[in-house]
């Protein structure tokens, strides 16, 4: 008796020394995080990269000063925010896509204020504030979780959100390359931050996306991030010992009454499920018989539908902020029309088709993104009237513009009245583009300025007005300068008495200027560098 109760006692010595060991191990102060931050290569190489090419940008931008130095200002934060974000990644489990918009709210907050500088009325420096604001999209290559994410790689979104940047970059380097070095400069270190910058490192740190915490960790949070992780708390004490405590670990368990214990366990199984109700038919979710429908169908859509975005909005058209009208997803409407104008306001036109807006006043900018089979009539912008990424459009302007710009549009005809023929209309990686300049006479039709088409397997044409006959120009005769594909022909009919027919005929660049000066369009290549 006396050996089998020290045998018990230490059994019970040995728990408690058990539950004292866990006990100590858990109130060990945790790492400070900034510290395995600052050992991480990738997070080294970021602040190399922000020591280096980010500063380059926010030093020309302080000799410029104004607009530019506030836009590049929150460049700088934009990327002390990214920097937090990779951080906090490797301390994270990966999110899902609700997850993921609240860890990336403090960059999106960046990315709108940006933004927020190229609107209302336009400055002088309106194509610095454009390409910073829009090369930030470049940051959101961290939002990549996968092949069905629907985004692309992160070094392929690098590069793509700067194909989109560049248009206005280039306009910099083109305006200031004989006027400010320094704007030359800014547009080169801002080129140089992502191309080859930004892209070099994705592409040895992250090529396929960032690095997340394993499973089970905290989840990712939009809350900054202090300058030390704090110390983790004190541990709670360990729970009591178990009432089994004493009780022998090397007790043989042999059943007492055989056969008879064990219906005994059996009958005590039948209180513990007494509580539980029964389920009736209308509470199954399997089977049921007031389903016609497959089950597995029904399943599989709601699944696909919970996980993926809605690919058009609601139809929208109304004036945010006093500022800036929003049009969207408006389909098959030919009835838009605003008239309450003021000069101090934009438009804005997103996804839609098939429709027609009337714009009965003066406006400050005025842009159509994304849209298809779209008709816009306007009667003065003060900025500009910008077409990007559209389909098959039609602009009409019956007042005065100062710049009407097309890019990456297919299907563009744009008809000038006679206020707005000393337009700069600039174009870039766009095709069938026409331009309608109005008559001598009253009487007379719209005649065809110019037109823009591939000239690899497609016949061109230069015609002297809609109604005339097109004349057919062979495809044989080329450029010596140009070369597959990308070669494009211009032709210009010159618009004098009864239309005359002339065309001028030479490869273009990726973009161009075109204006409209005695009596004649005149295009002037843009050069990409800045010497």
């Amino acid at each position: 008796m006396e050996k089998e109760l020290v045998e018990r006692l230490e059994a019970a010595v040995a728990r408690l020394e058990v539950h004292a060991a866990a006990g100590s191990r858990s109130s060990v102060p945790s790492i400070d995080l900034d510290g395995a931050a600052f050992l991480d290569p990738a997070i080294s190489a970021f602040d190399d990269l922000m020591s280096g090419s980010l500063a380059r940008v926010s030093a020309a931008a302080g000799k410029i000063g104004g607009k530019v130095l506030e836009a590049t200002k929150i460049v700088e934060e934009a990327f002390a925010v990214q920097k937090d974000l990779l951080v906090k990644a490797k301390q994270c489990e990966k999110p899902d896509i609700m997850g993921l918009q609240e860890f990336l709210k403090p960059l999106n907050e960046l990315i709108l204020k940006a933004s927020a500088l190229t609107e209302g009325r336009r400055s002088d420096y309106f194509d610095h504030l454009k390409a910073a604001a829009d090369s930030l999209t470049a940051l959101a290559w961290i939002a990549y979780l996968g092949k069905d994410c629907g985004t692309s790689l992160p070094i392929a979104y690098v590069e793509e959100s700067w194909q989109m940047t560049e248009f206005y970059n280039n306009k910099v380097l083109v305006e200031y390359r004989n006027k400010d070095p320094d704007h030359v400069e800014w547009a080169k270190a801002l080129k140089e931050l992502y191309l080859p910058g930004l892209r070099d490192y994705v592409k040895v740190f992250y090529p396929l996306g960032p690095v997340w915490g394993p499973a089970g960790s905290a989840a990712p949070s939009s809350a900054p991030s202090t300058s030390k992780a704090p110390l983790a708390k004190a541990p709670a004490p360990p729970p009591p010992p178990s009432t089994s405590l004493f009780s022998s670990e090397n007790e043989p368990l042999q059943p007492k009454q055989g056969m008879s214990a064990v219906f005994q366990e059996i009958k005590s199984g039948k209180t513990m499920t007494a509580g539980l109700r029964k389920v009736t038919d209308d509470m199954k979710t399997k089977n049921r018989t007031d389903r016609t429908v497959d089950v597995g169908t029904t399943e599989k859509d709601s699944r696909a539908s919970s996980f993926s975005f809605s690919k058009t909005g609601p139809p929208k058209l109304e004036l945010q902020m006093g500022r800036k009208w929003a049009i969207e997803n408006q389909i098959g409407r030919k009835d838009l029309v605003i008239v309450d104008c003021d000069s101090k306001q934009s438009v804005y036109l997103f996804g839609c088709k098939d429709s027609v807006l009337q714009v009965k006043g003066k406006m400050n900018n005025i842009t159509v993104d994304k849209c298809t089979k779209m008709g816009i009539v306007f009667t003065d912008v003060v900025a500009a009237c910008e077409i990007v990424n559209c389909n098959g459009v039609e602009v009409q302007c019956q007042g005065s513009a100062s710049t009407i710009s097309i890019d990456n549009t297919s299907g563009c005809q744009l008809y000038l009245s006679k206020d707005s023929l000393e337009a700069s209309i600039t174009t870039a990686k766009s095709s069938e583009i026409n331009v309608m300049i109005p008559g001598a006479g009253p009487d007379d039709d719209w005649g065809l300025g110019c037109i823009f088409r591939a000239k690899e397997g497609l016949s061109s044409f230069a015609a002297s007005s809609i109604g005339s006959h097109p004349t057919q120009i062979s495809k044989d005769s080329e450029h010596p300068h140009s070369s597959g594909c990308m070669d494009l022909e211009l032709m210009i009919a010159q618009s004098i008495g009864g239309f005359a027919r002339r065309k001028a005929e030479h490869a273009l660049p990726q973009q161009y200027v075109h204006a409209f000066k005695d009596g004649q369009f005149t295009t002037s290549p843009v050069s990409h560098s800045a010497g």
